[in-house]
């Protein structure tokens, strides 16, 4: 477990922050992953891609956590500000430019629909294979390809907007 702790942490965890937008909630719900991946061990196939595993366990467990959330605790795109593992590089215009780039991101990850959004997320974030975010959402591959397709457009046309 301490292998998939150190393997896998990192994408459980950003996907998790991607789609909670709260970092406690995302440390919280990564740990919870990891306990429920621990208890439920003997039902993990080892054939099965481990990272697809968590990351299915941190995708029902997140969809837990928001449908539980009172309808004034969610977030707009202002939510997802300052997600961004950006370097700091001291330099205030490049650190502006990123920031900015960023809001402009955020703010057309927010015009996807929740299944777009969750396929972008454990494509980019959780750097999973189309395959396995198919079985991730329990849908077939060419609906995941299809969701992933038409968010993209919708980030493209949202994004070449901002740059006019």
């Amino acid at each position: 477990m301490a292998e998939w702790v150190r393997n896998h942490g990192p994408a459980v965890r950003g996907y998790l922050l991607a789609i909670l937008r709260r970092p406690d909630d995302a440390d919280d719900l990564a740990q919870e992953v990891f306990c429920r991946a621990w208890q439920g061990r003997h039902r993990y196939q080892e054939q099965g891609h481990a990272r697809s595993y968590l990351l299915r366990i941190a995708d029902r467990l997140a969809c837990d956590r928001i449908r539980r959330r009172k309808p004034e605790e969610t977030l707009s795109h202002e939510g997802w500000r300052d997600k961004e593992p950006w370097s700091d590089s001291g330099d205030p215009v490049q650190t502006a430019v990123q920031s900015e780039a960023t809001r402009q991101l955020h703010a057309a990850l927010a015009q996807l629909t929740p299944i777009q959004q969750r396929v972008l997320l454990l494509r980019y974030y959780g750097q999973l294979t189309f395959e396995q975010i198919a079985q991730t959402l329990g849908c077939p591959l060419n609906t995941a390809l299809s969701h992933c397709r038409r968010g993209l457009e919708v980030l493209r046309k949202r994004l070449a907007e901002d740059m006019r």
